[in-house]
């Protein structure tokens, strides 16, 4: 987990960090907690908090693990990042039905609160995102589908389409669906569970 180091200069107590938690220093992300000055270079001592990618993905397990055993549910759970340094948490729950509730409702509030706890820990916006049993990357699937479908729409009929309200997480799968998409635009409107994609006609929009 991250840990308070204490040394002379920051390159040592970053050193001393990597070789602790067996990574490289390129891989360590650390905030400085306090710098002393000492007299003539005498007794100077810099301290910092210190966390690695493995600190972060060992907080995501022990806080669902803590989760799942108060709620006395077996779970499976398997924790990736990819490049663009996002944690993906695959569940697999005794009652994956439950755990997704209706809609999605169930996994989106978890999500939520699971983003706040490691946001708050590291102290930084963290990209996590928890799916159970695939119900996410299905439902991000038939929601690239359902925007594919309306911008053709919109591009033919030059009409906007205005798309039921969804969390940000899908919100932005379909931004990122339809942004090389020439010819229409997507924005968002609305507040807290009423914002919602609209796809308008943009007849100036190319792409390569």
């Amino acid at each position: 987990m991250k840990k308070i180091y204490t040394g002379k200069t920051i390159d040592e107590i970053l050193a001393s960090a990597a070789t602790d938690k067996h990574c490289e220093v390129n891989d360590l992300t650390y905030e400085i907690k306090e710098e002393k000055a000492g007299f003539l270079g005498i007794g100077k001592e810099v301290s910092a908090e210190i966390y690695c990618e493995q600190d972060v993905e060992d907080f995501i397990r022990g806080y669902l693990q803590s989760y799942f055993d108060h709620i006395e549910m077996e779970s499976y759970m398997e924790i990736t990042r990819d490049h663009d340094g996002y944690y993906h948490v695959d569940l697999d729950t005794q009652n994956n039905a439950i755990m997704i509730g209706k809609n999605g409702q169930t996994l989106q509030s978890l999500n939520a609160v699971l983003r706040a706890a490691v946001s708050g820990e590291f102290k930084k916006r963290i990209g996590v995102m928890a799916d159970i049993n695939g119900y996410k990357e299905d439902r991000y699937r038939k929601l690239r589908s359902i925007a594919l479908r309306a911008a053709k729409s919109v591009r033919r009929t030059k009409v906007d389409v205005t798309l039921d309200p969804m969390p940000s997480d899908e919100r932005k799968v379909i931004h990122n669906c339809l942004t090389n998409m020439a010819g229409v635009s997507t924005f968002s409107e609305g507040e807290g569970r009423e914002r919602r994609i609209k796809i308008v006609y943009n007849p100036g929009k190319e792409v390569d």
